[in-house]
């Protein structure tokens, strides 16, 4: 195994997957179990993002197991940090896929760094689950080694464009981005949503990733006088850009893409946080009502009694409730290319009020964007139009 920080920090059973020879055939299936590996950020500013999707995924996999597997053979995961740089996501995709030479990725995250882990893992033969990003280039032009879950950025940026200027009648709308390949994605939905409306950005800013030097683009935003800000980043950055924008007297509506982090965002901002809006992809995870979220509620506390449920972990407990269902289609022996089969065969997927809809040119799974909207209690509740959230 690669030594040393560039490989990135390891979380999981690598002993055990190395124990003993897999079976003939792909990588990471042995007799009793299949290994999945996971690139992601594990430390630093974005951390929440990388361990709250390894969290759900843990969870999923654990609720899998405890019922006997799949077929007998037992889930596991192996993580390694990336500290979503791409440079190091390379290095942490490789020594997953030739030191714990794993069966398949699930739940990596961002979109700079997926852009450059996605094509070793599709040249290399291995599926890319679940990662938890919107961008386009997942989905168009289609890419059959990847199968996506939640909904993309465009759908989000449409959504948030939509309920700004229906619900709350917003003309004036600037954009917060993250200089890289998400920012980027997120500005291009948005654009979009606005061109479709006959509309242009009043002003743009942005920030270098894994930083919060966000002040130059307050100045930069502010001079548009806007009604309404989207935000296209991580939870620290779009945190500090909303505190210092309401200290400086910026009254804005601020719209947070999925990606911020909502739970982190929520902790970060405190009573600040008081009306920001984020868009959703998967349901929200307080409410047990729904089939797929009552299952996972139980499947964390399982796992860990203090964890609390979140927006992240929900999405990676839906991949992981994926993988499984996917396996247990799989007739034979399973194989990578067997797995990409049985999801396109099925079609749809049903976790339990949330269906992922499949096919031989379609890799999207879920179509649905929720909103929400945090109230003065630090809390996140689910609303159905901006207007009735009082912004």
């Amino acid at each position: 195994m690669r030594a040393g920080r560039t490989a990135g920090a390891v979380f999981g059973v690598v002993a055990m997957a190395l124990a003993a020879p897999a079976l003939a055939g792909d990588n990471g299936v042995f007799a009793e179990r299949i290994v999945f590996g996971q690139a992601a950020v594990l430390e630093g500013p974005a951390a929440s993002l990388g361990l709250g999707m390894r969290e759900g995924l843990l969870a999923a996999f654990g609720e899998v197991n405890r019922a006997g597997g799949v077929k007998g053979r037992k889930l596991e995961l192996v993580s390694r940090d990336d500290g979503y740089e791409p440079k190091r996501s390379i290095e942490a995709t490789r020594s997953l896929l030739d030191d714990d030479k794993v069966f398949a990725l699930v739940g990596p995250v961002g979109t700079p760094t997926s852009a450059a882990t996605q094509p070793i893992a599709t040249e290399a033969g291995v599926p890319f689950i679940g990662a938890f990003t919107g961008a386009e280039f997942l989905r168009a032009p289609h890419k059959p080694a990847v199968v996506n879950v939640r909904a993309s950025y465009f759908q989000e940026t449409e959504t948030m464009v939509e309920r700004l200027t229906k619900d709350l009648g917003v003309k004036r709308i600037a954009i917060f981005y993250q200089d890289d390949a998400f920012g980027r994605a997120g500005l291009a939905g948005v654009q979009r949503a606005l061109e479709r409306r006959r509309m242009e950005l009043v002003a743009e800013g942005t920030y270098e990733r894994n930083t919060v030097a966000v002040k130059r683009a307050l100045l930069d935003i502010r001079r548009g006088k806007p009604d309404a800000v989207i935000m296209v980043g991580a939870y620290k950055p779009c945190a500090t850009f909303i505190r210092l924008a309401r200290e400086h007297g910026l009254d804005a509506t601020f719209v947070n893409i999925s990606f911020v982090g909502s739970d982190a965002l929520a902790r970060e901002l405190g009573p600040d946080g008081a009306g920001v809006v984020v868009t959703q992809v998967v349901p929200f995870p307080g409410d047990a009502a729904i089939p797929v979220v009552a299952r996972y509620q139980a499947a964390l506390k399982a796992r860990d009694a203090a964890a609390k449920p979140g927006f992240v972990s929900l999405e990676g407990y839906m991949v992981g409730r994926l993988v499984a269902a996917a396996l247990e289609k799989v007739e034979g022996e399973p194989t990578r290319k067997a797995l990409l089969e049985a999801i396109v065969a099925a079609r749809s997927f049903d976790l339990g009020g949330v269906r992922l809809v499949y096919g031989a040119d379609d890799n999207r799974g879920m179509a649905e964007v929720f909103l929400t909207v945090l109230g003065p209690d630090g809390a996140f509740k689910p609303v159905q139009t901006l207007a009735r959230a009082g912004g």
